[in-house]
């Protein structure tokens, strides 16, 4: 199963279960149409109808406005960015709103609101390539997972769905898996067996992709997969890479990465955003601040560089780290 079809059988299931779910977004529910951009949403329409599958106009601000008031009233929103760039329409809503209200009410009023938005560098040009995790990962109140799987995609998002406070998933255009008109060029075919039966993932618990005992590397969506091909590569040159998938930047889970580190002593995280201020440059203040008996090495951060993303797909892969980005890293790391 991939990640899209993952994303639409946690949603049907989460709506069948709890009549309160709705999704909310633009042209998720249009007969005949994709399912939003990305194929999640394809044909939820036919069993939920137009009043649970809410097709609005184009505004990232009214979409996620109408989801925290649905949420203030008792129902659970999935609202869904088209391209997570246009998430900032609707800074106010994002950043003032949904994650204080529970707080500022003294937790009388919850905001049960989940928030998907796809992100990352896929030939669309600098306003449709983003990866801003850093941004809802600054921002308190909100939780935010990453899933790069589709048993992850599934038991996250259902995760998310029962949480009472706001979760933002942010899901990678290039591992989707969709097909036909919306299959992507250079995507990473993830594809695995996903159980039918009722699970979920927990927030806050990260996965060992691959162990190893020499660079402990955290990475996310696209960038696991580029840290699980350069592991490959270095395991024939006698270097081990652990690799942590975090599956979830807040809670964030720094037992698994302290263990880690405790066998390799070296910390390399690698993201798609761009390296200044991102969601890396936190984990490994923290980990400095609070474990630096754990570290042997100065930890390392393999980002975007700090532009814009180009249009032309040659200086795009060129902006965006690739597997041997992250293997010169490993191997600058272990001979130091």
């Amino acid at each position: 199963m991939t990640i899209a079809k993952a994303l639409r059988l946690a949603i049907t299931e989460e709506m069948r279960r709890d009549p309160t779910v709705i999704c909310i977004g633009e042209d998720i529910g249009i007969p005949g149409g994709w399912g939003g951009a990305f194929t999640v949403t394809w044909g939820l329409e036919r069993e939920f109808g137009l009043e649970r599958i809410r097709n609005t106009p184009i505004s990232e601000s009214g979409l996620i406005g109408a989801a925290i008031g649905a949420a203030l009233t008792g129902l659970r929103p999935i609202a869904d960015f088209q391209y997570s760039d246009f998430m900032f329409c609707a800074a106010d809503q994002l950043i003032n709103q949904a994650p204080k209200i529970r707080f500022m009410s003294g937790g009388r009023l919850k905001v049960p609101l989940v928030v998907r938005a796809p992100v990352g560098a896929s030939t669309r040009g600098a306003q449709h390539a983003q990866c801003p995790e850093a941004w809802i990962v600054h921002t308190p109140g909100w939780k935010v997972a990453v899933p790069s799987t589709p048993y992850d995609a599934k038991g996250l998002l259902k995760a998310a769905v029962r949480d009472d406070n706001p979760v933002f998933i942010f899901e990678h255009k290039l591992l989707y898996g969709s097909s036909g008109a919306r299959r992507e060029d250079n995507a990473v075919e993830v594809d695995e067996p996903v159980p039918d039966e009722d699970f979920v993932v927990p927030l806050g618990v990260a996965a060992v992709r691959r162990p190893g005992q020499h660079v402990t590397v955290v990475a996310t969506h696209l960038m696991l997969y580029r840290a699980l091909q350069a592991a490959e590569e270095l395991a024939e040159a006698g270097i081990e890479l652990e690799v942590i998938d975090p599956r979830t930047l807040v809670p964030f889970d720094y037992d698994t990465v302290c263990d880690s580190l405790g066998r390799t002593g070296r910390l390399m995280v690698v993201e798609e955003d761009t390296r200044r201020g991102g969601w890396g440059a936190e984990i490994i203040a923290d980990i400095a601040e609070k474990h630096r008996d754990l570290l042997k090495a100065p930890p390392v951060r393999v980002a975007t560089h700090d532009a814009p993303i180009a249009a032309s797909p040659v200086m795009e892969r060129c902006a965006v780290p690739d597997a041997a980005r992250i293997a010169a890293a490993a191997r600058a790391m272990t001979a130091a």
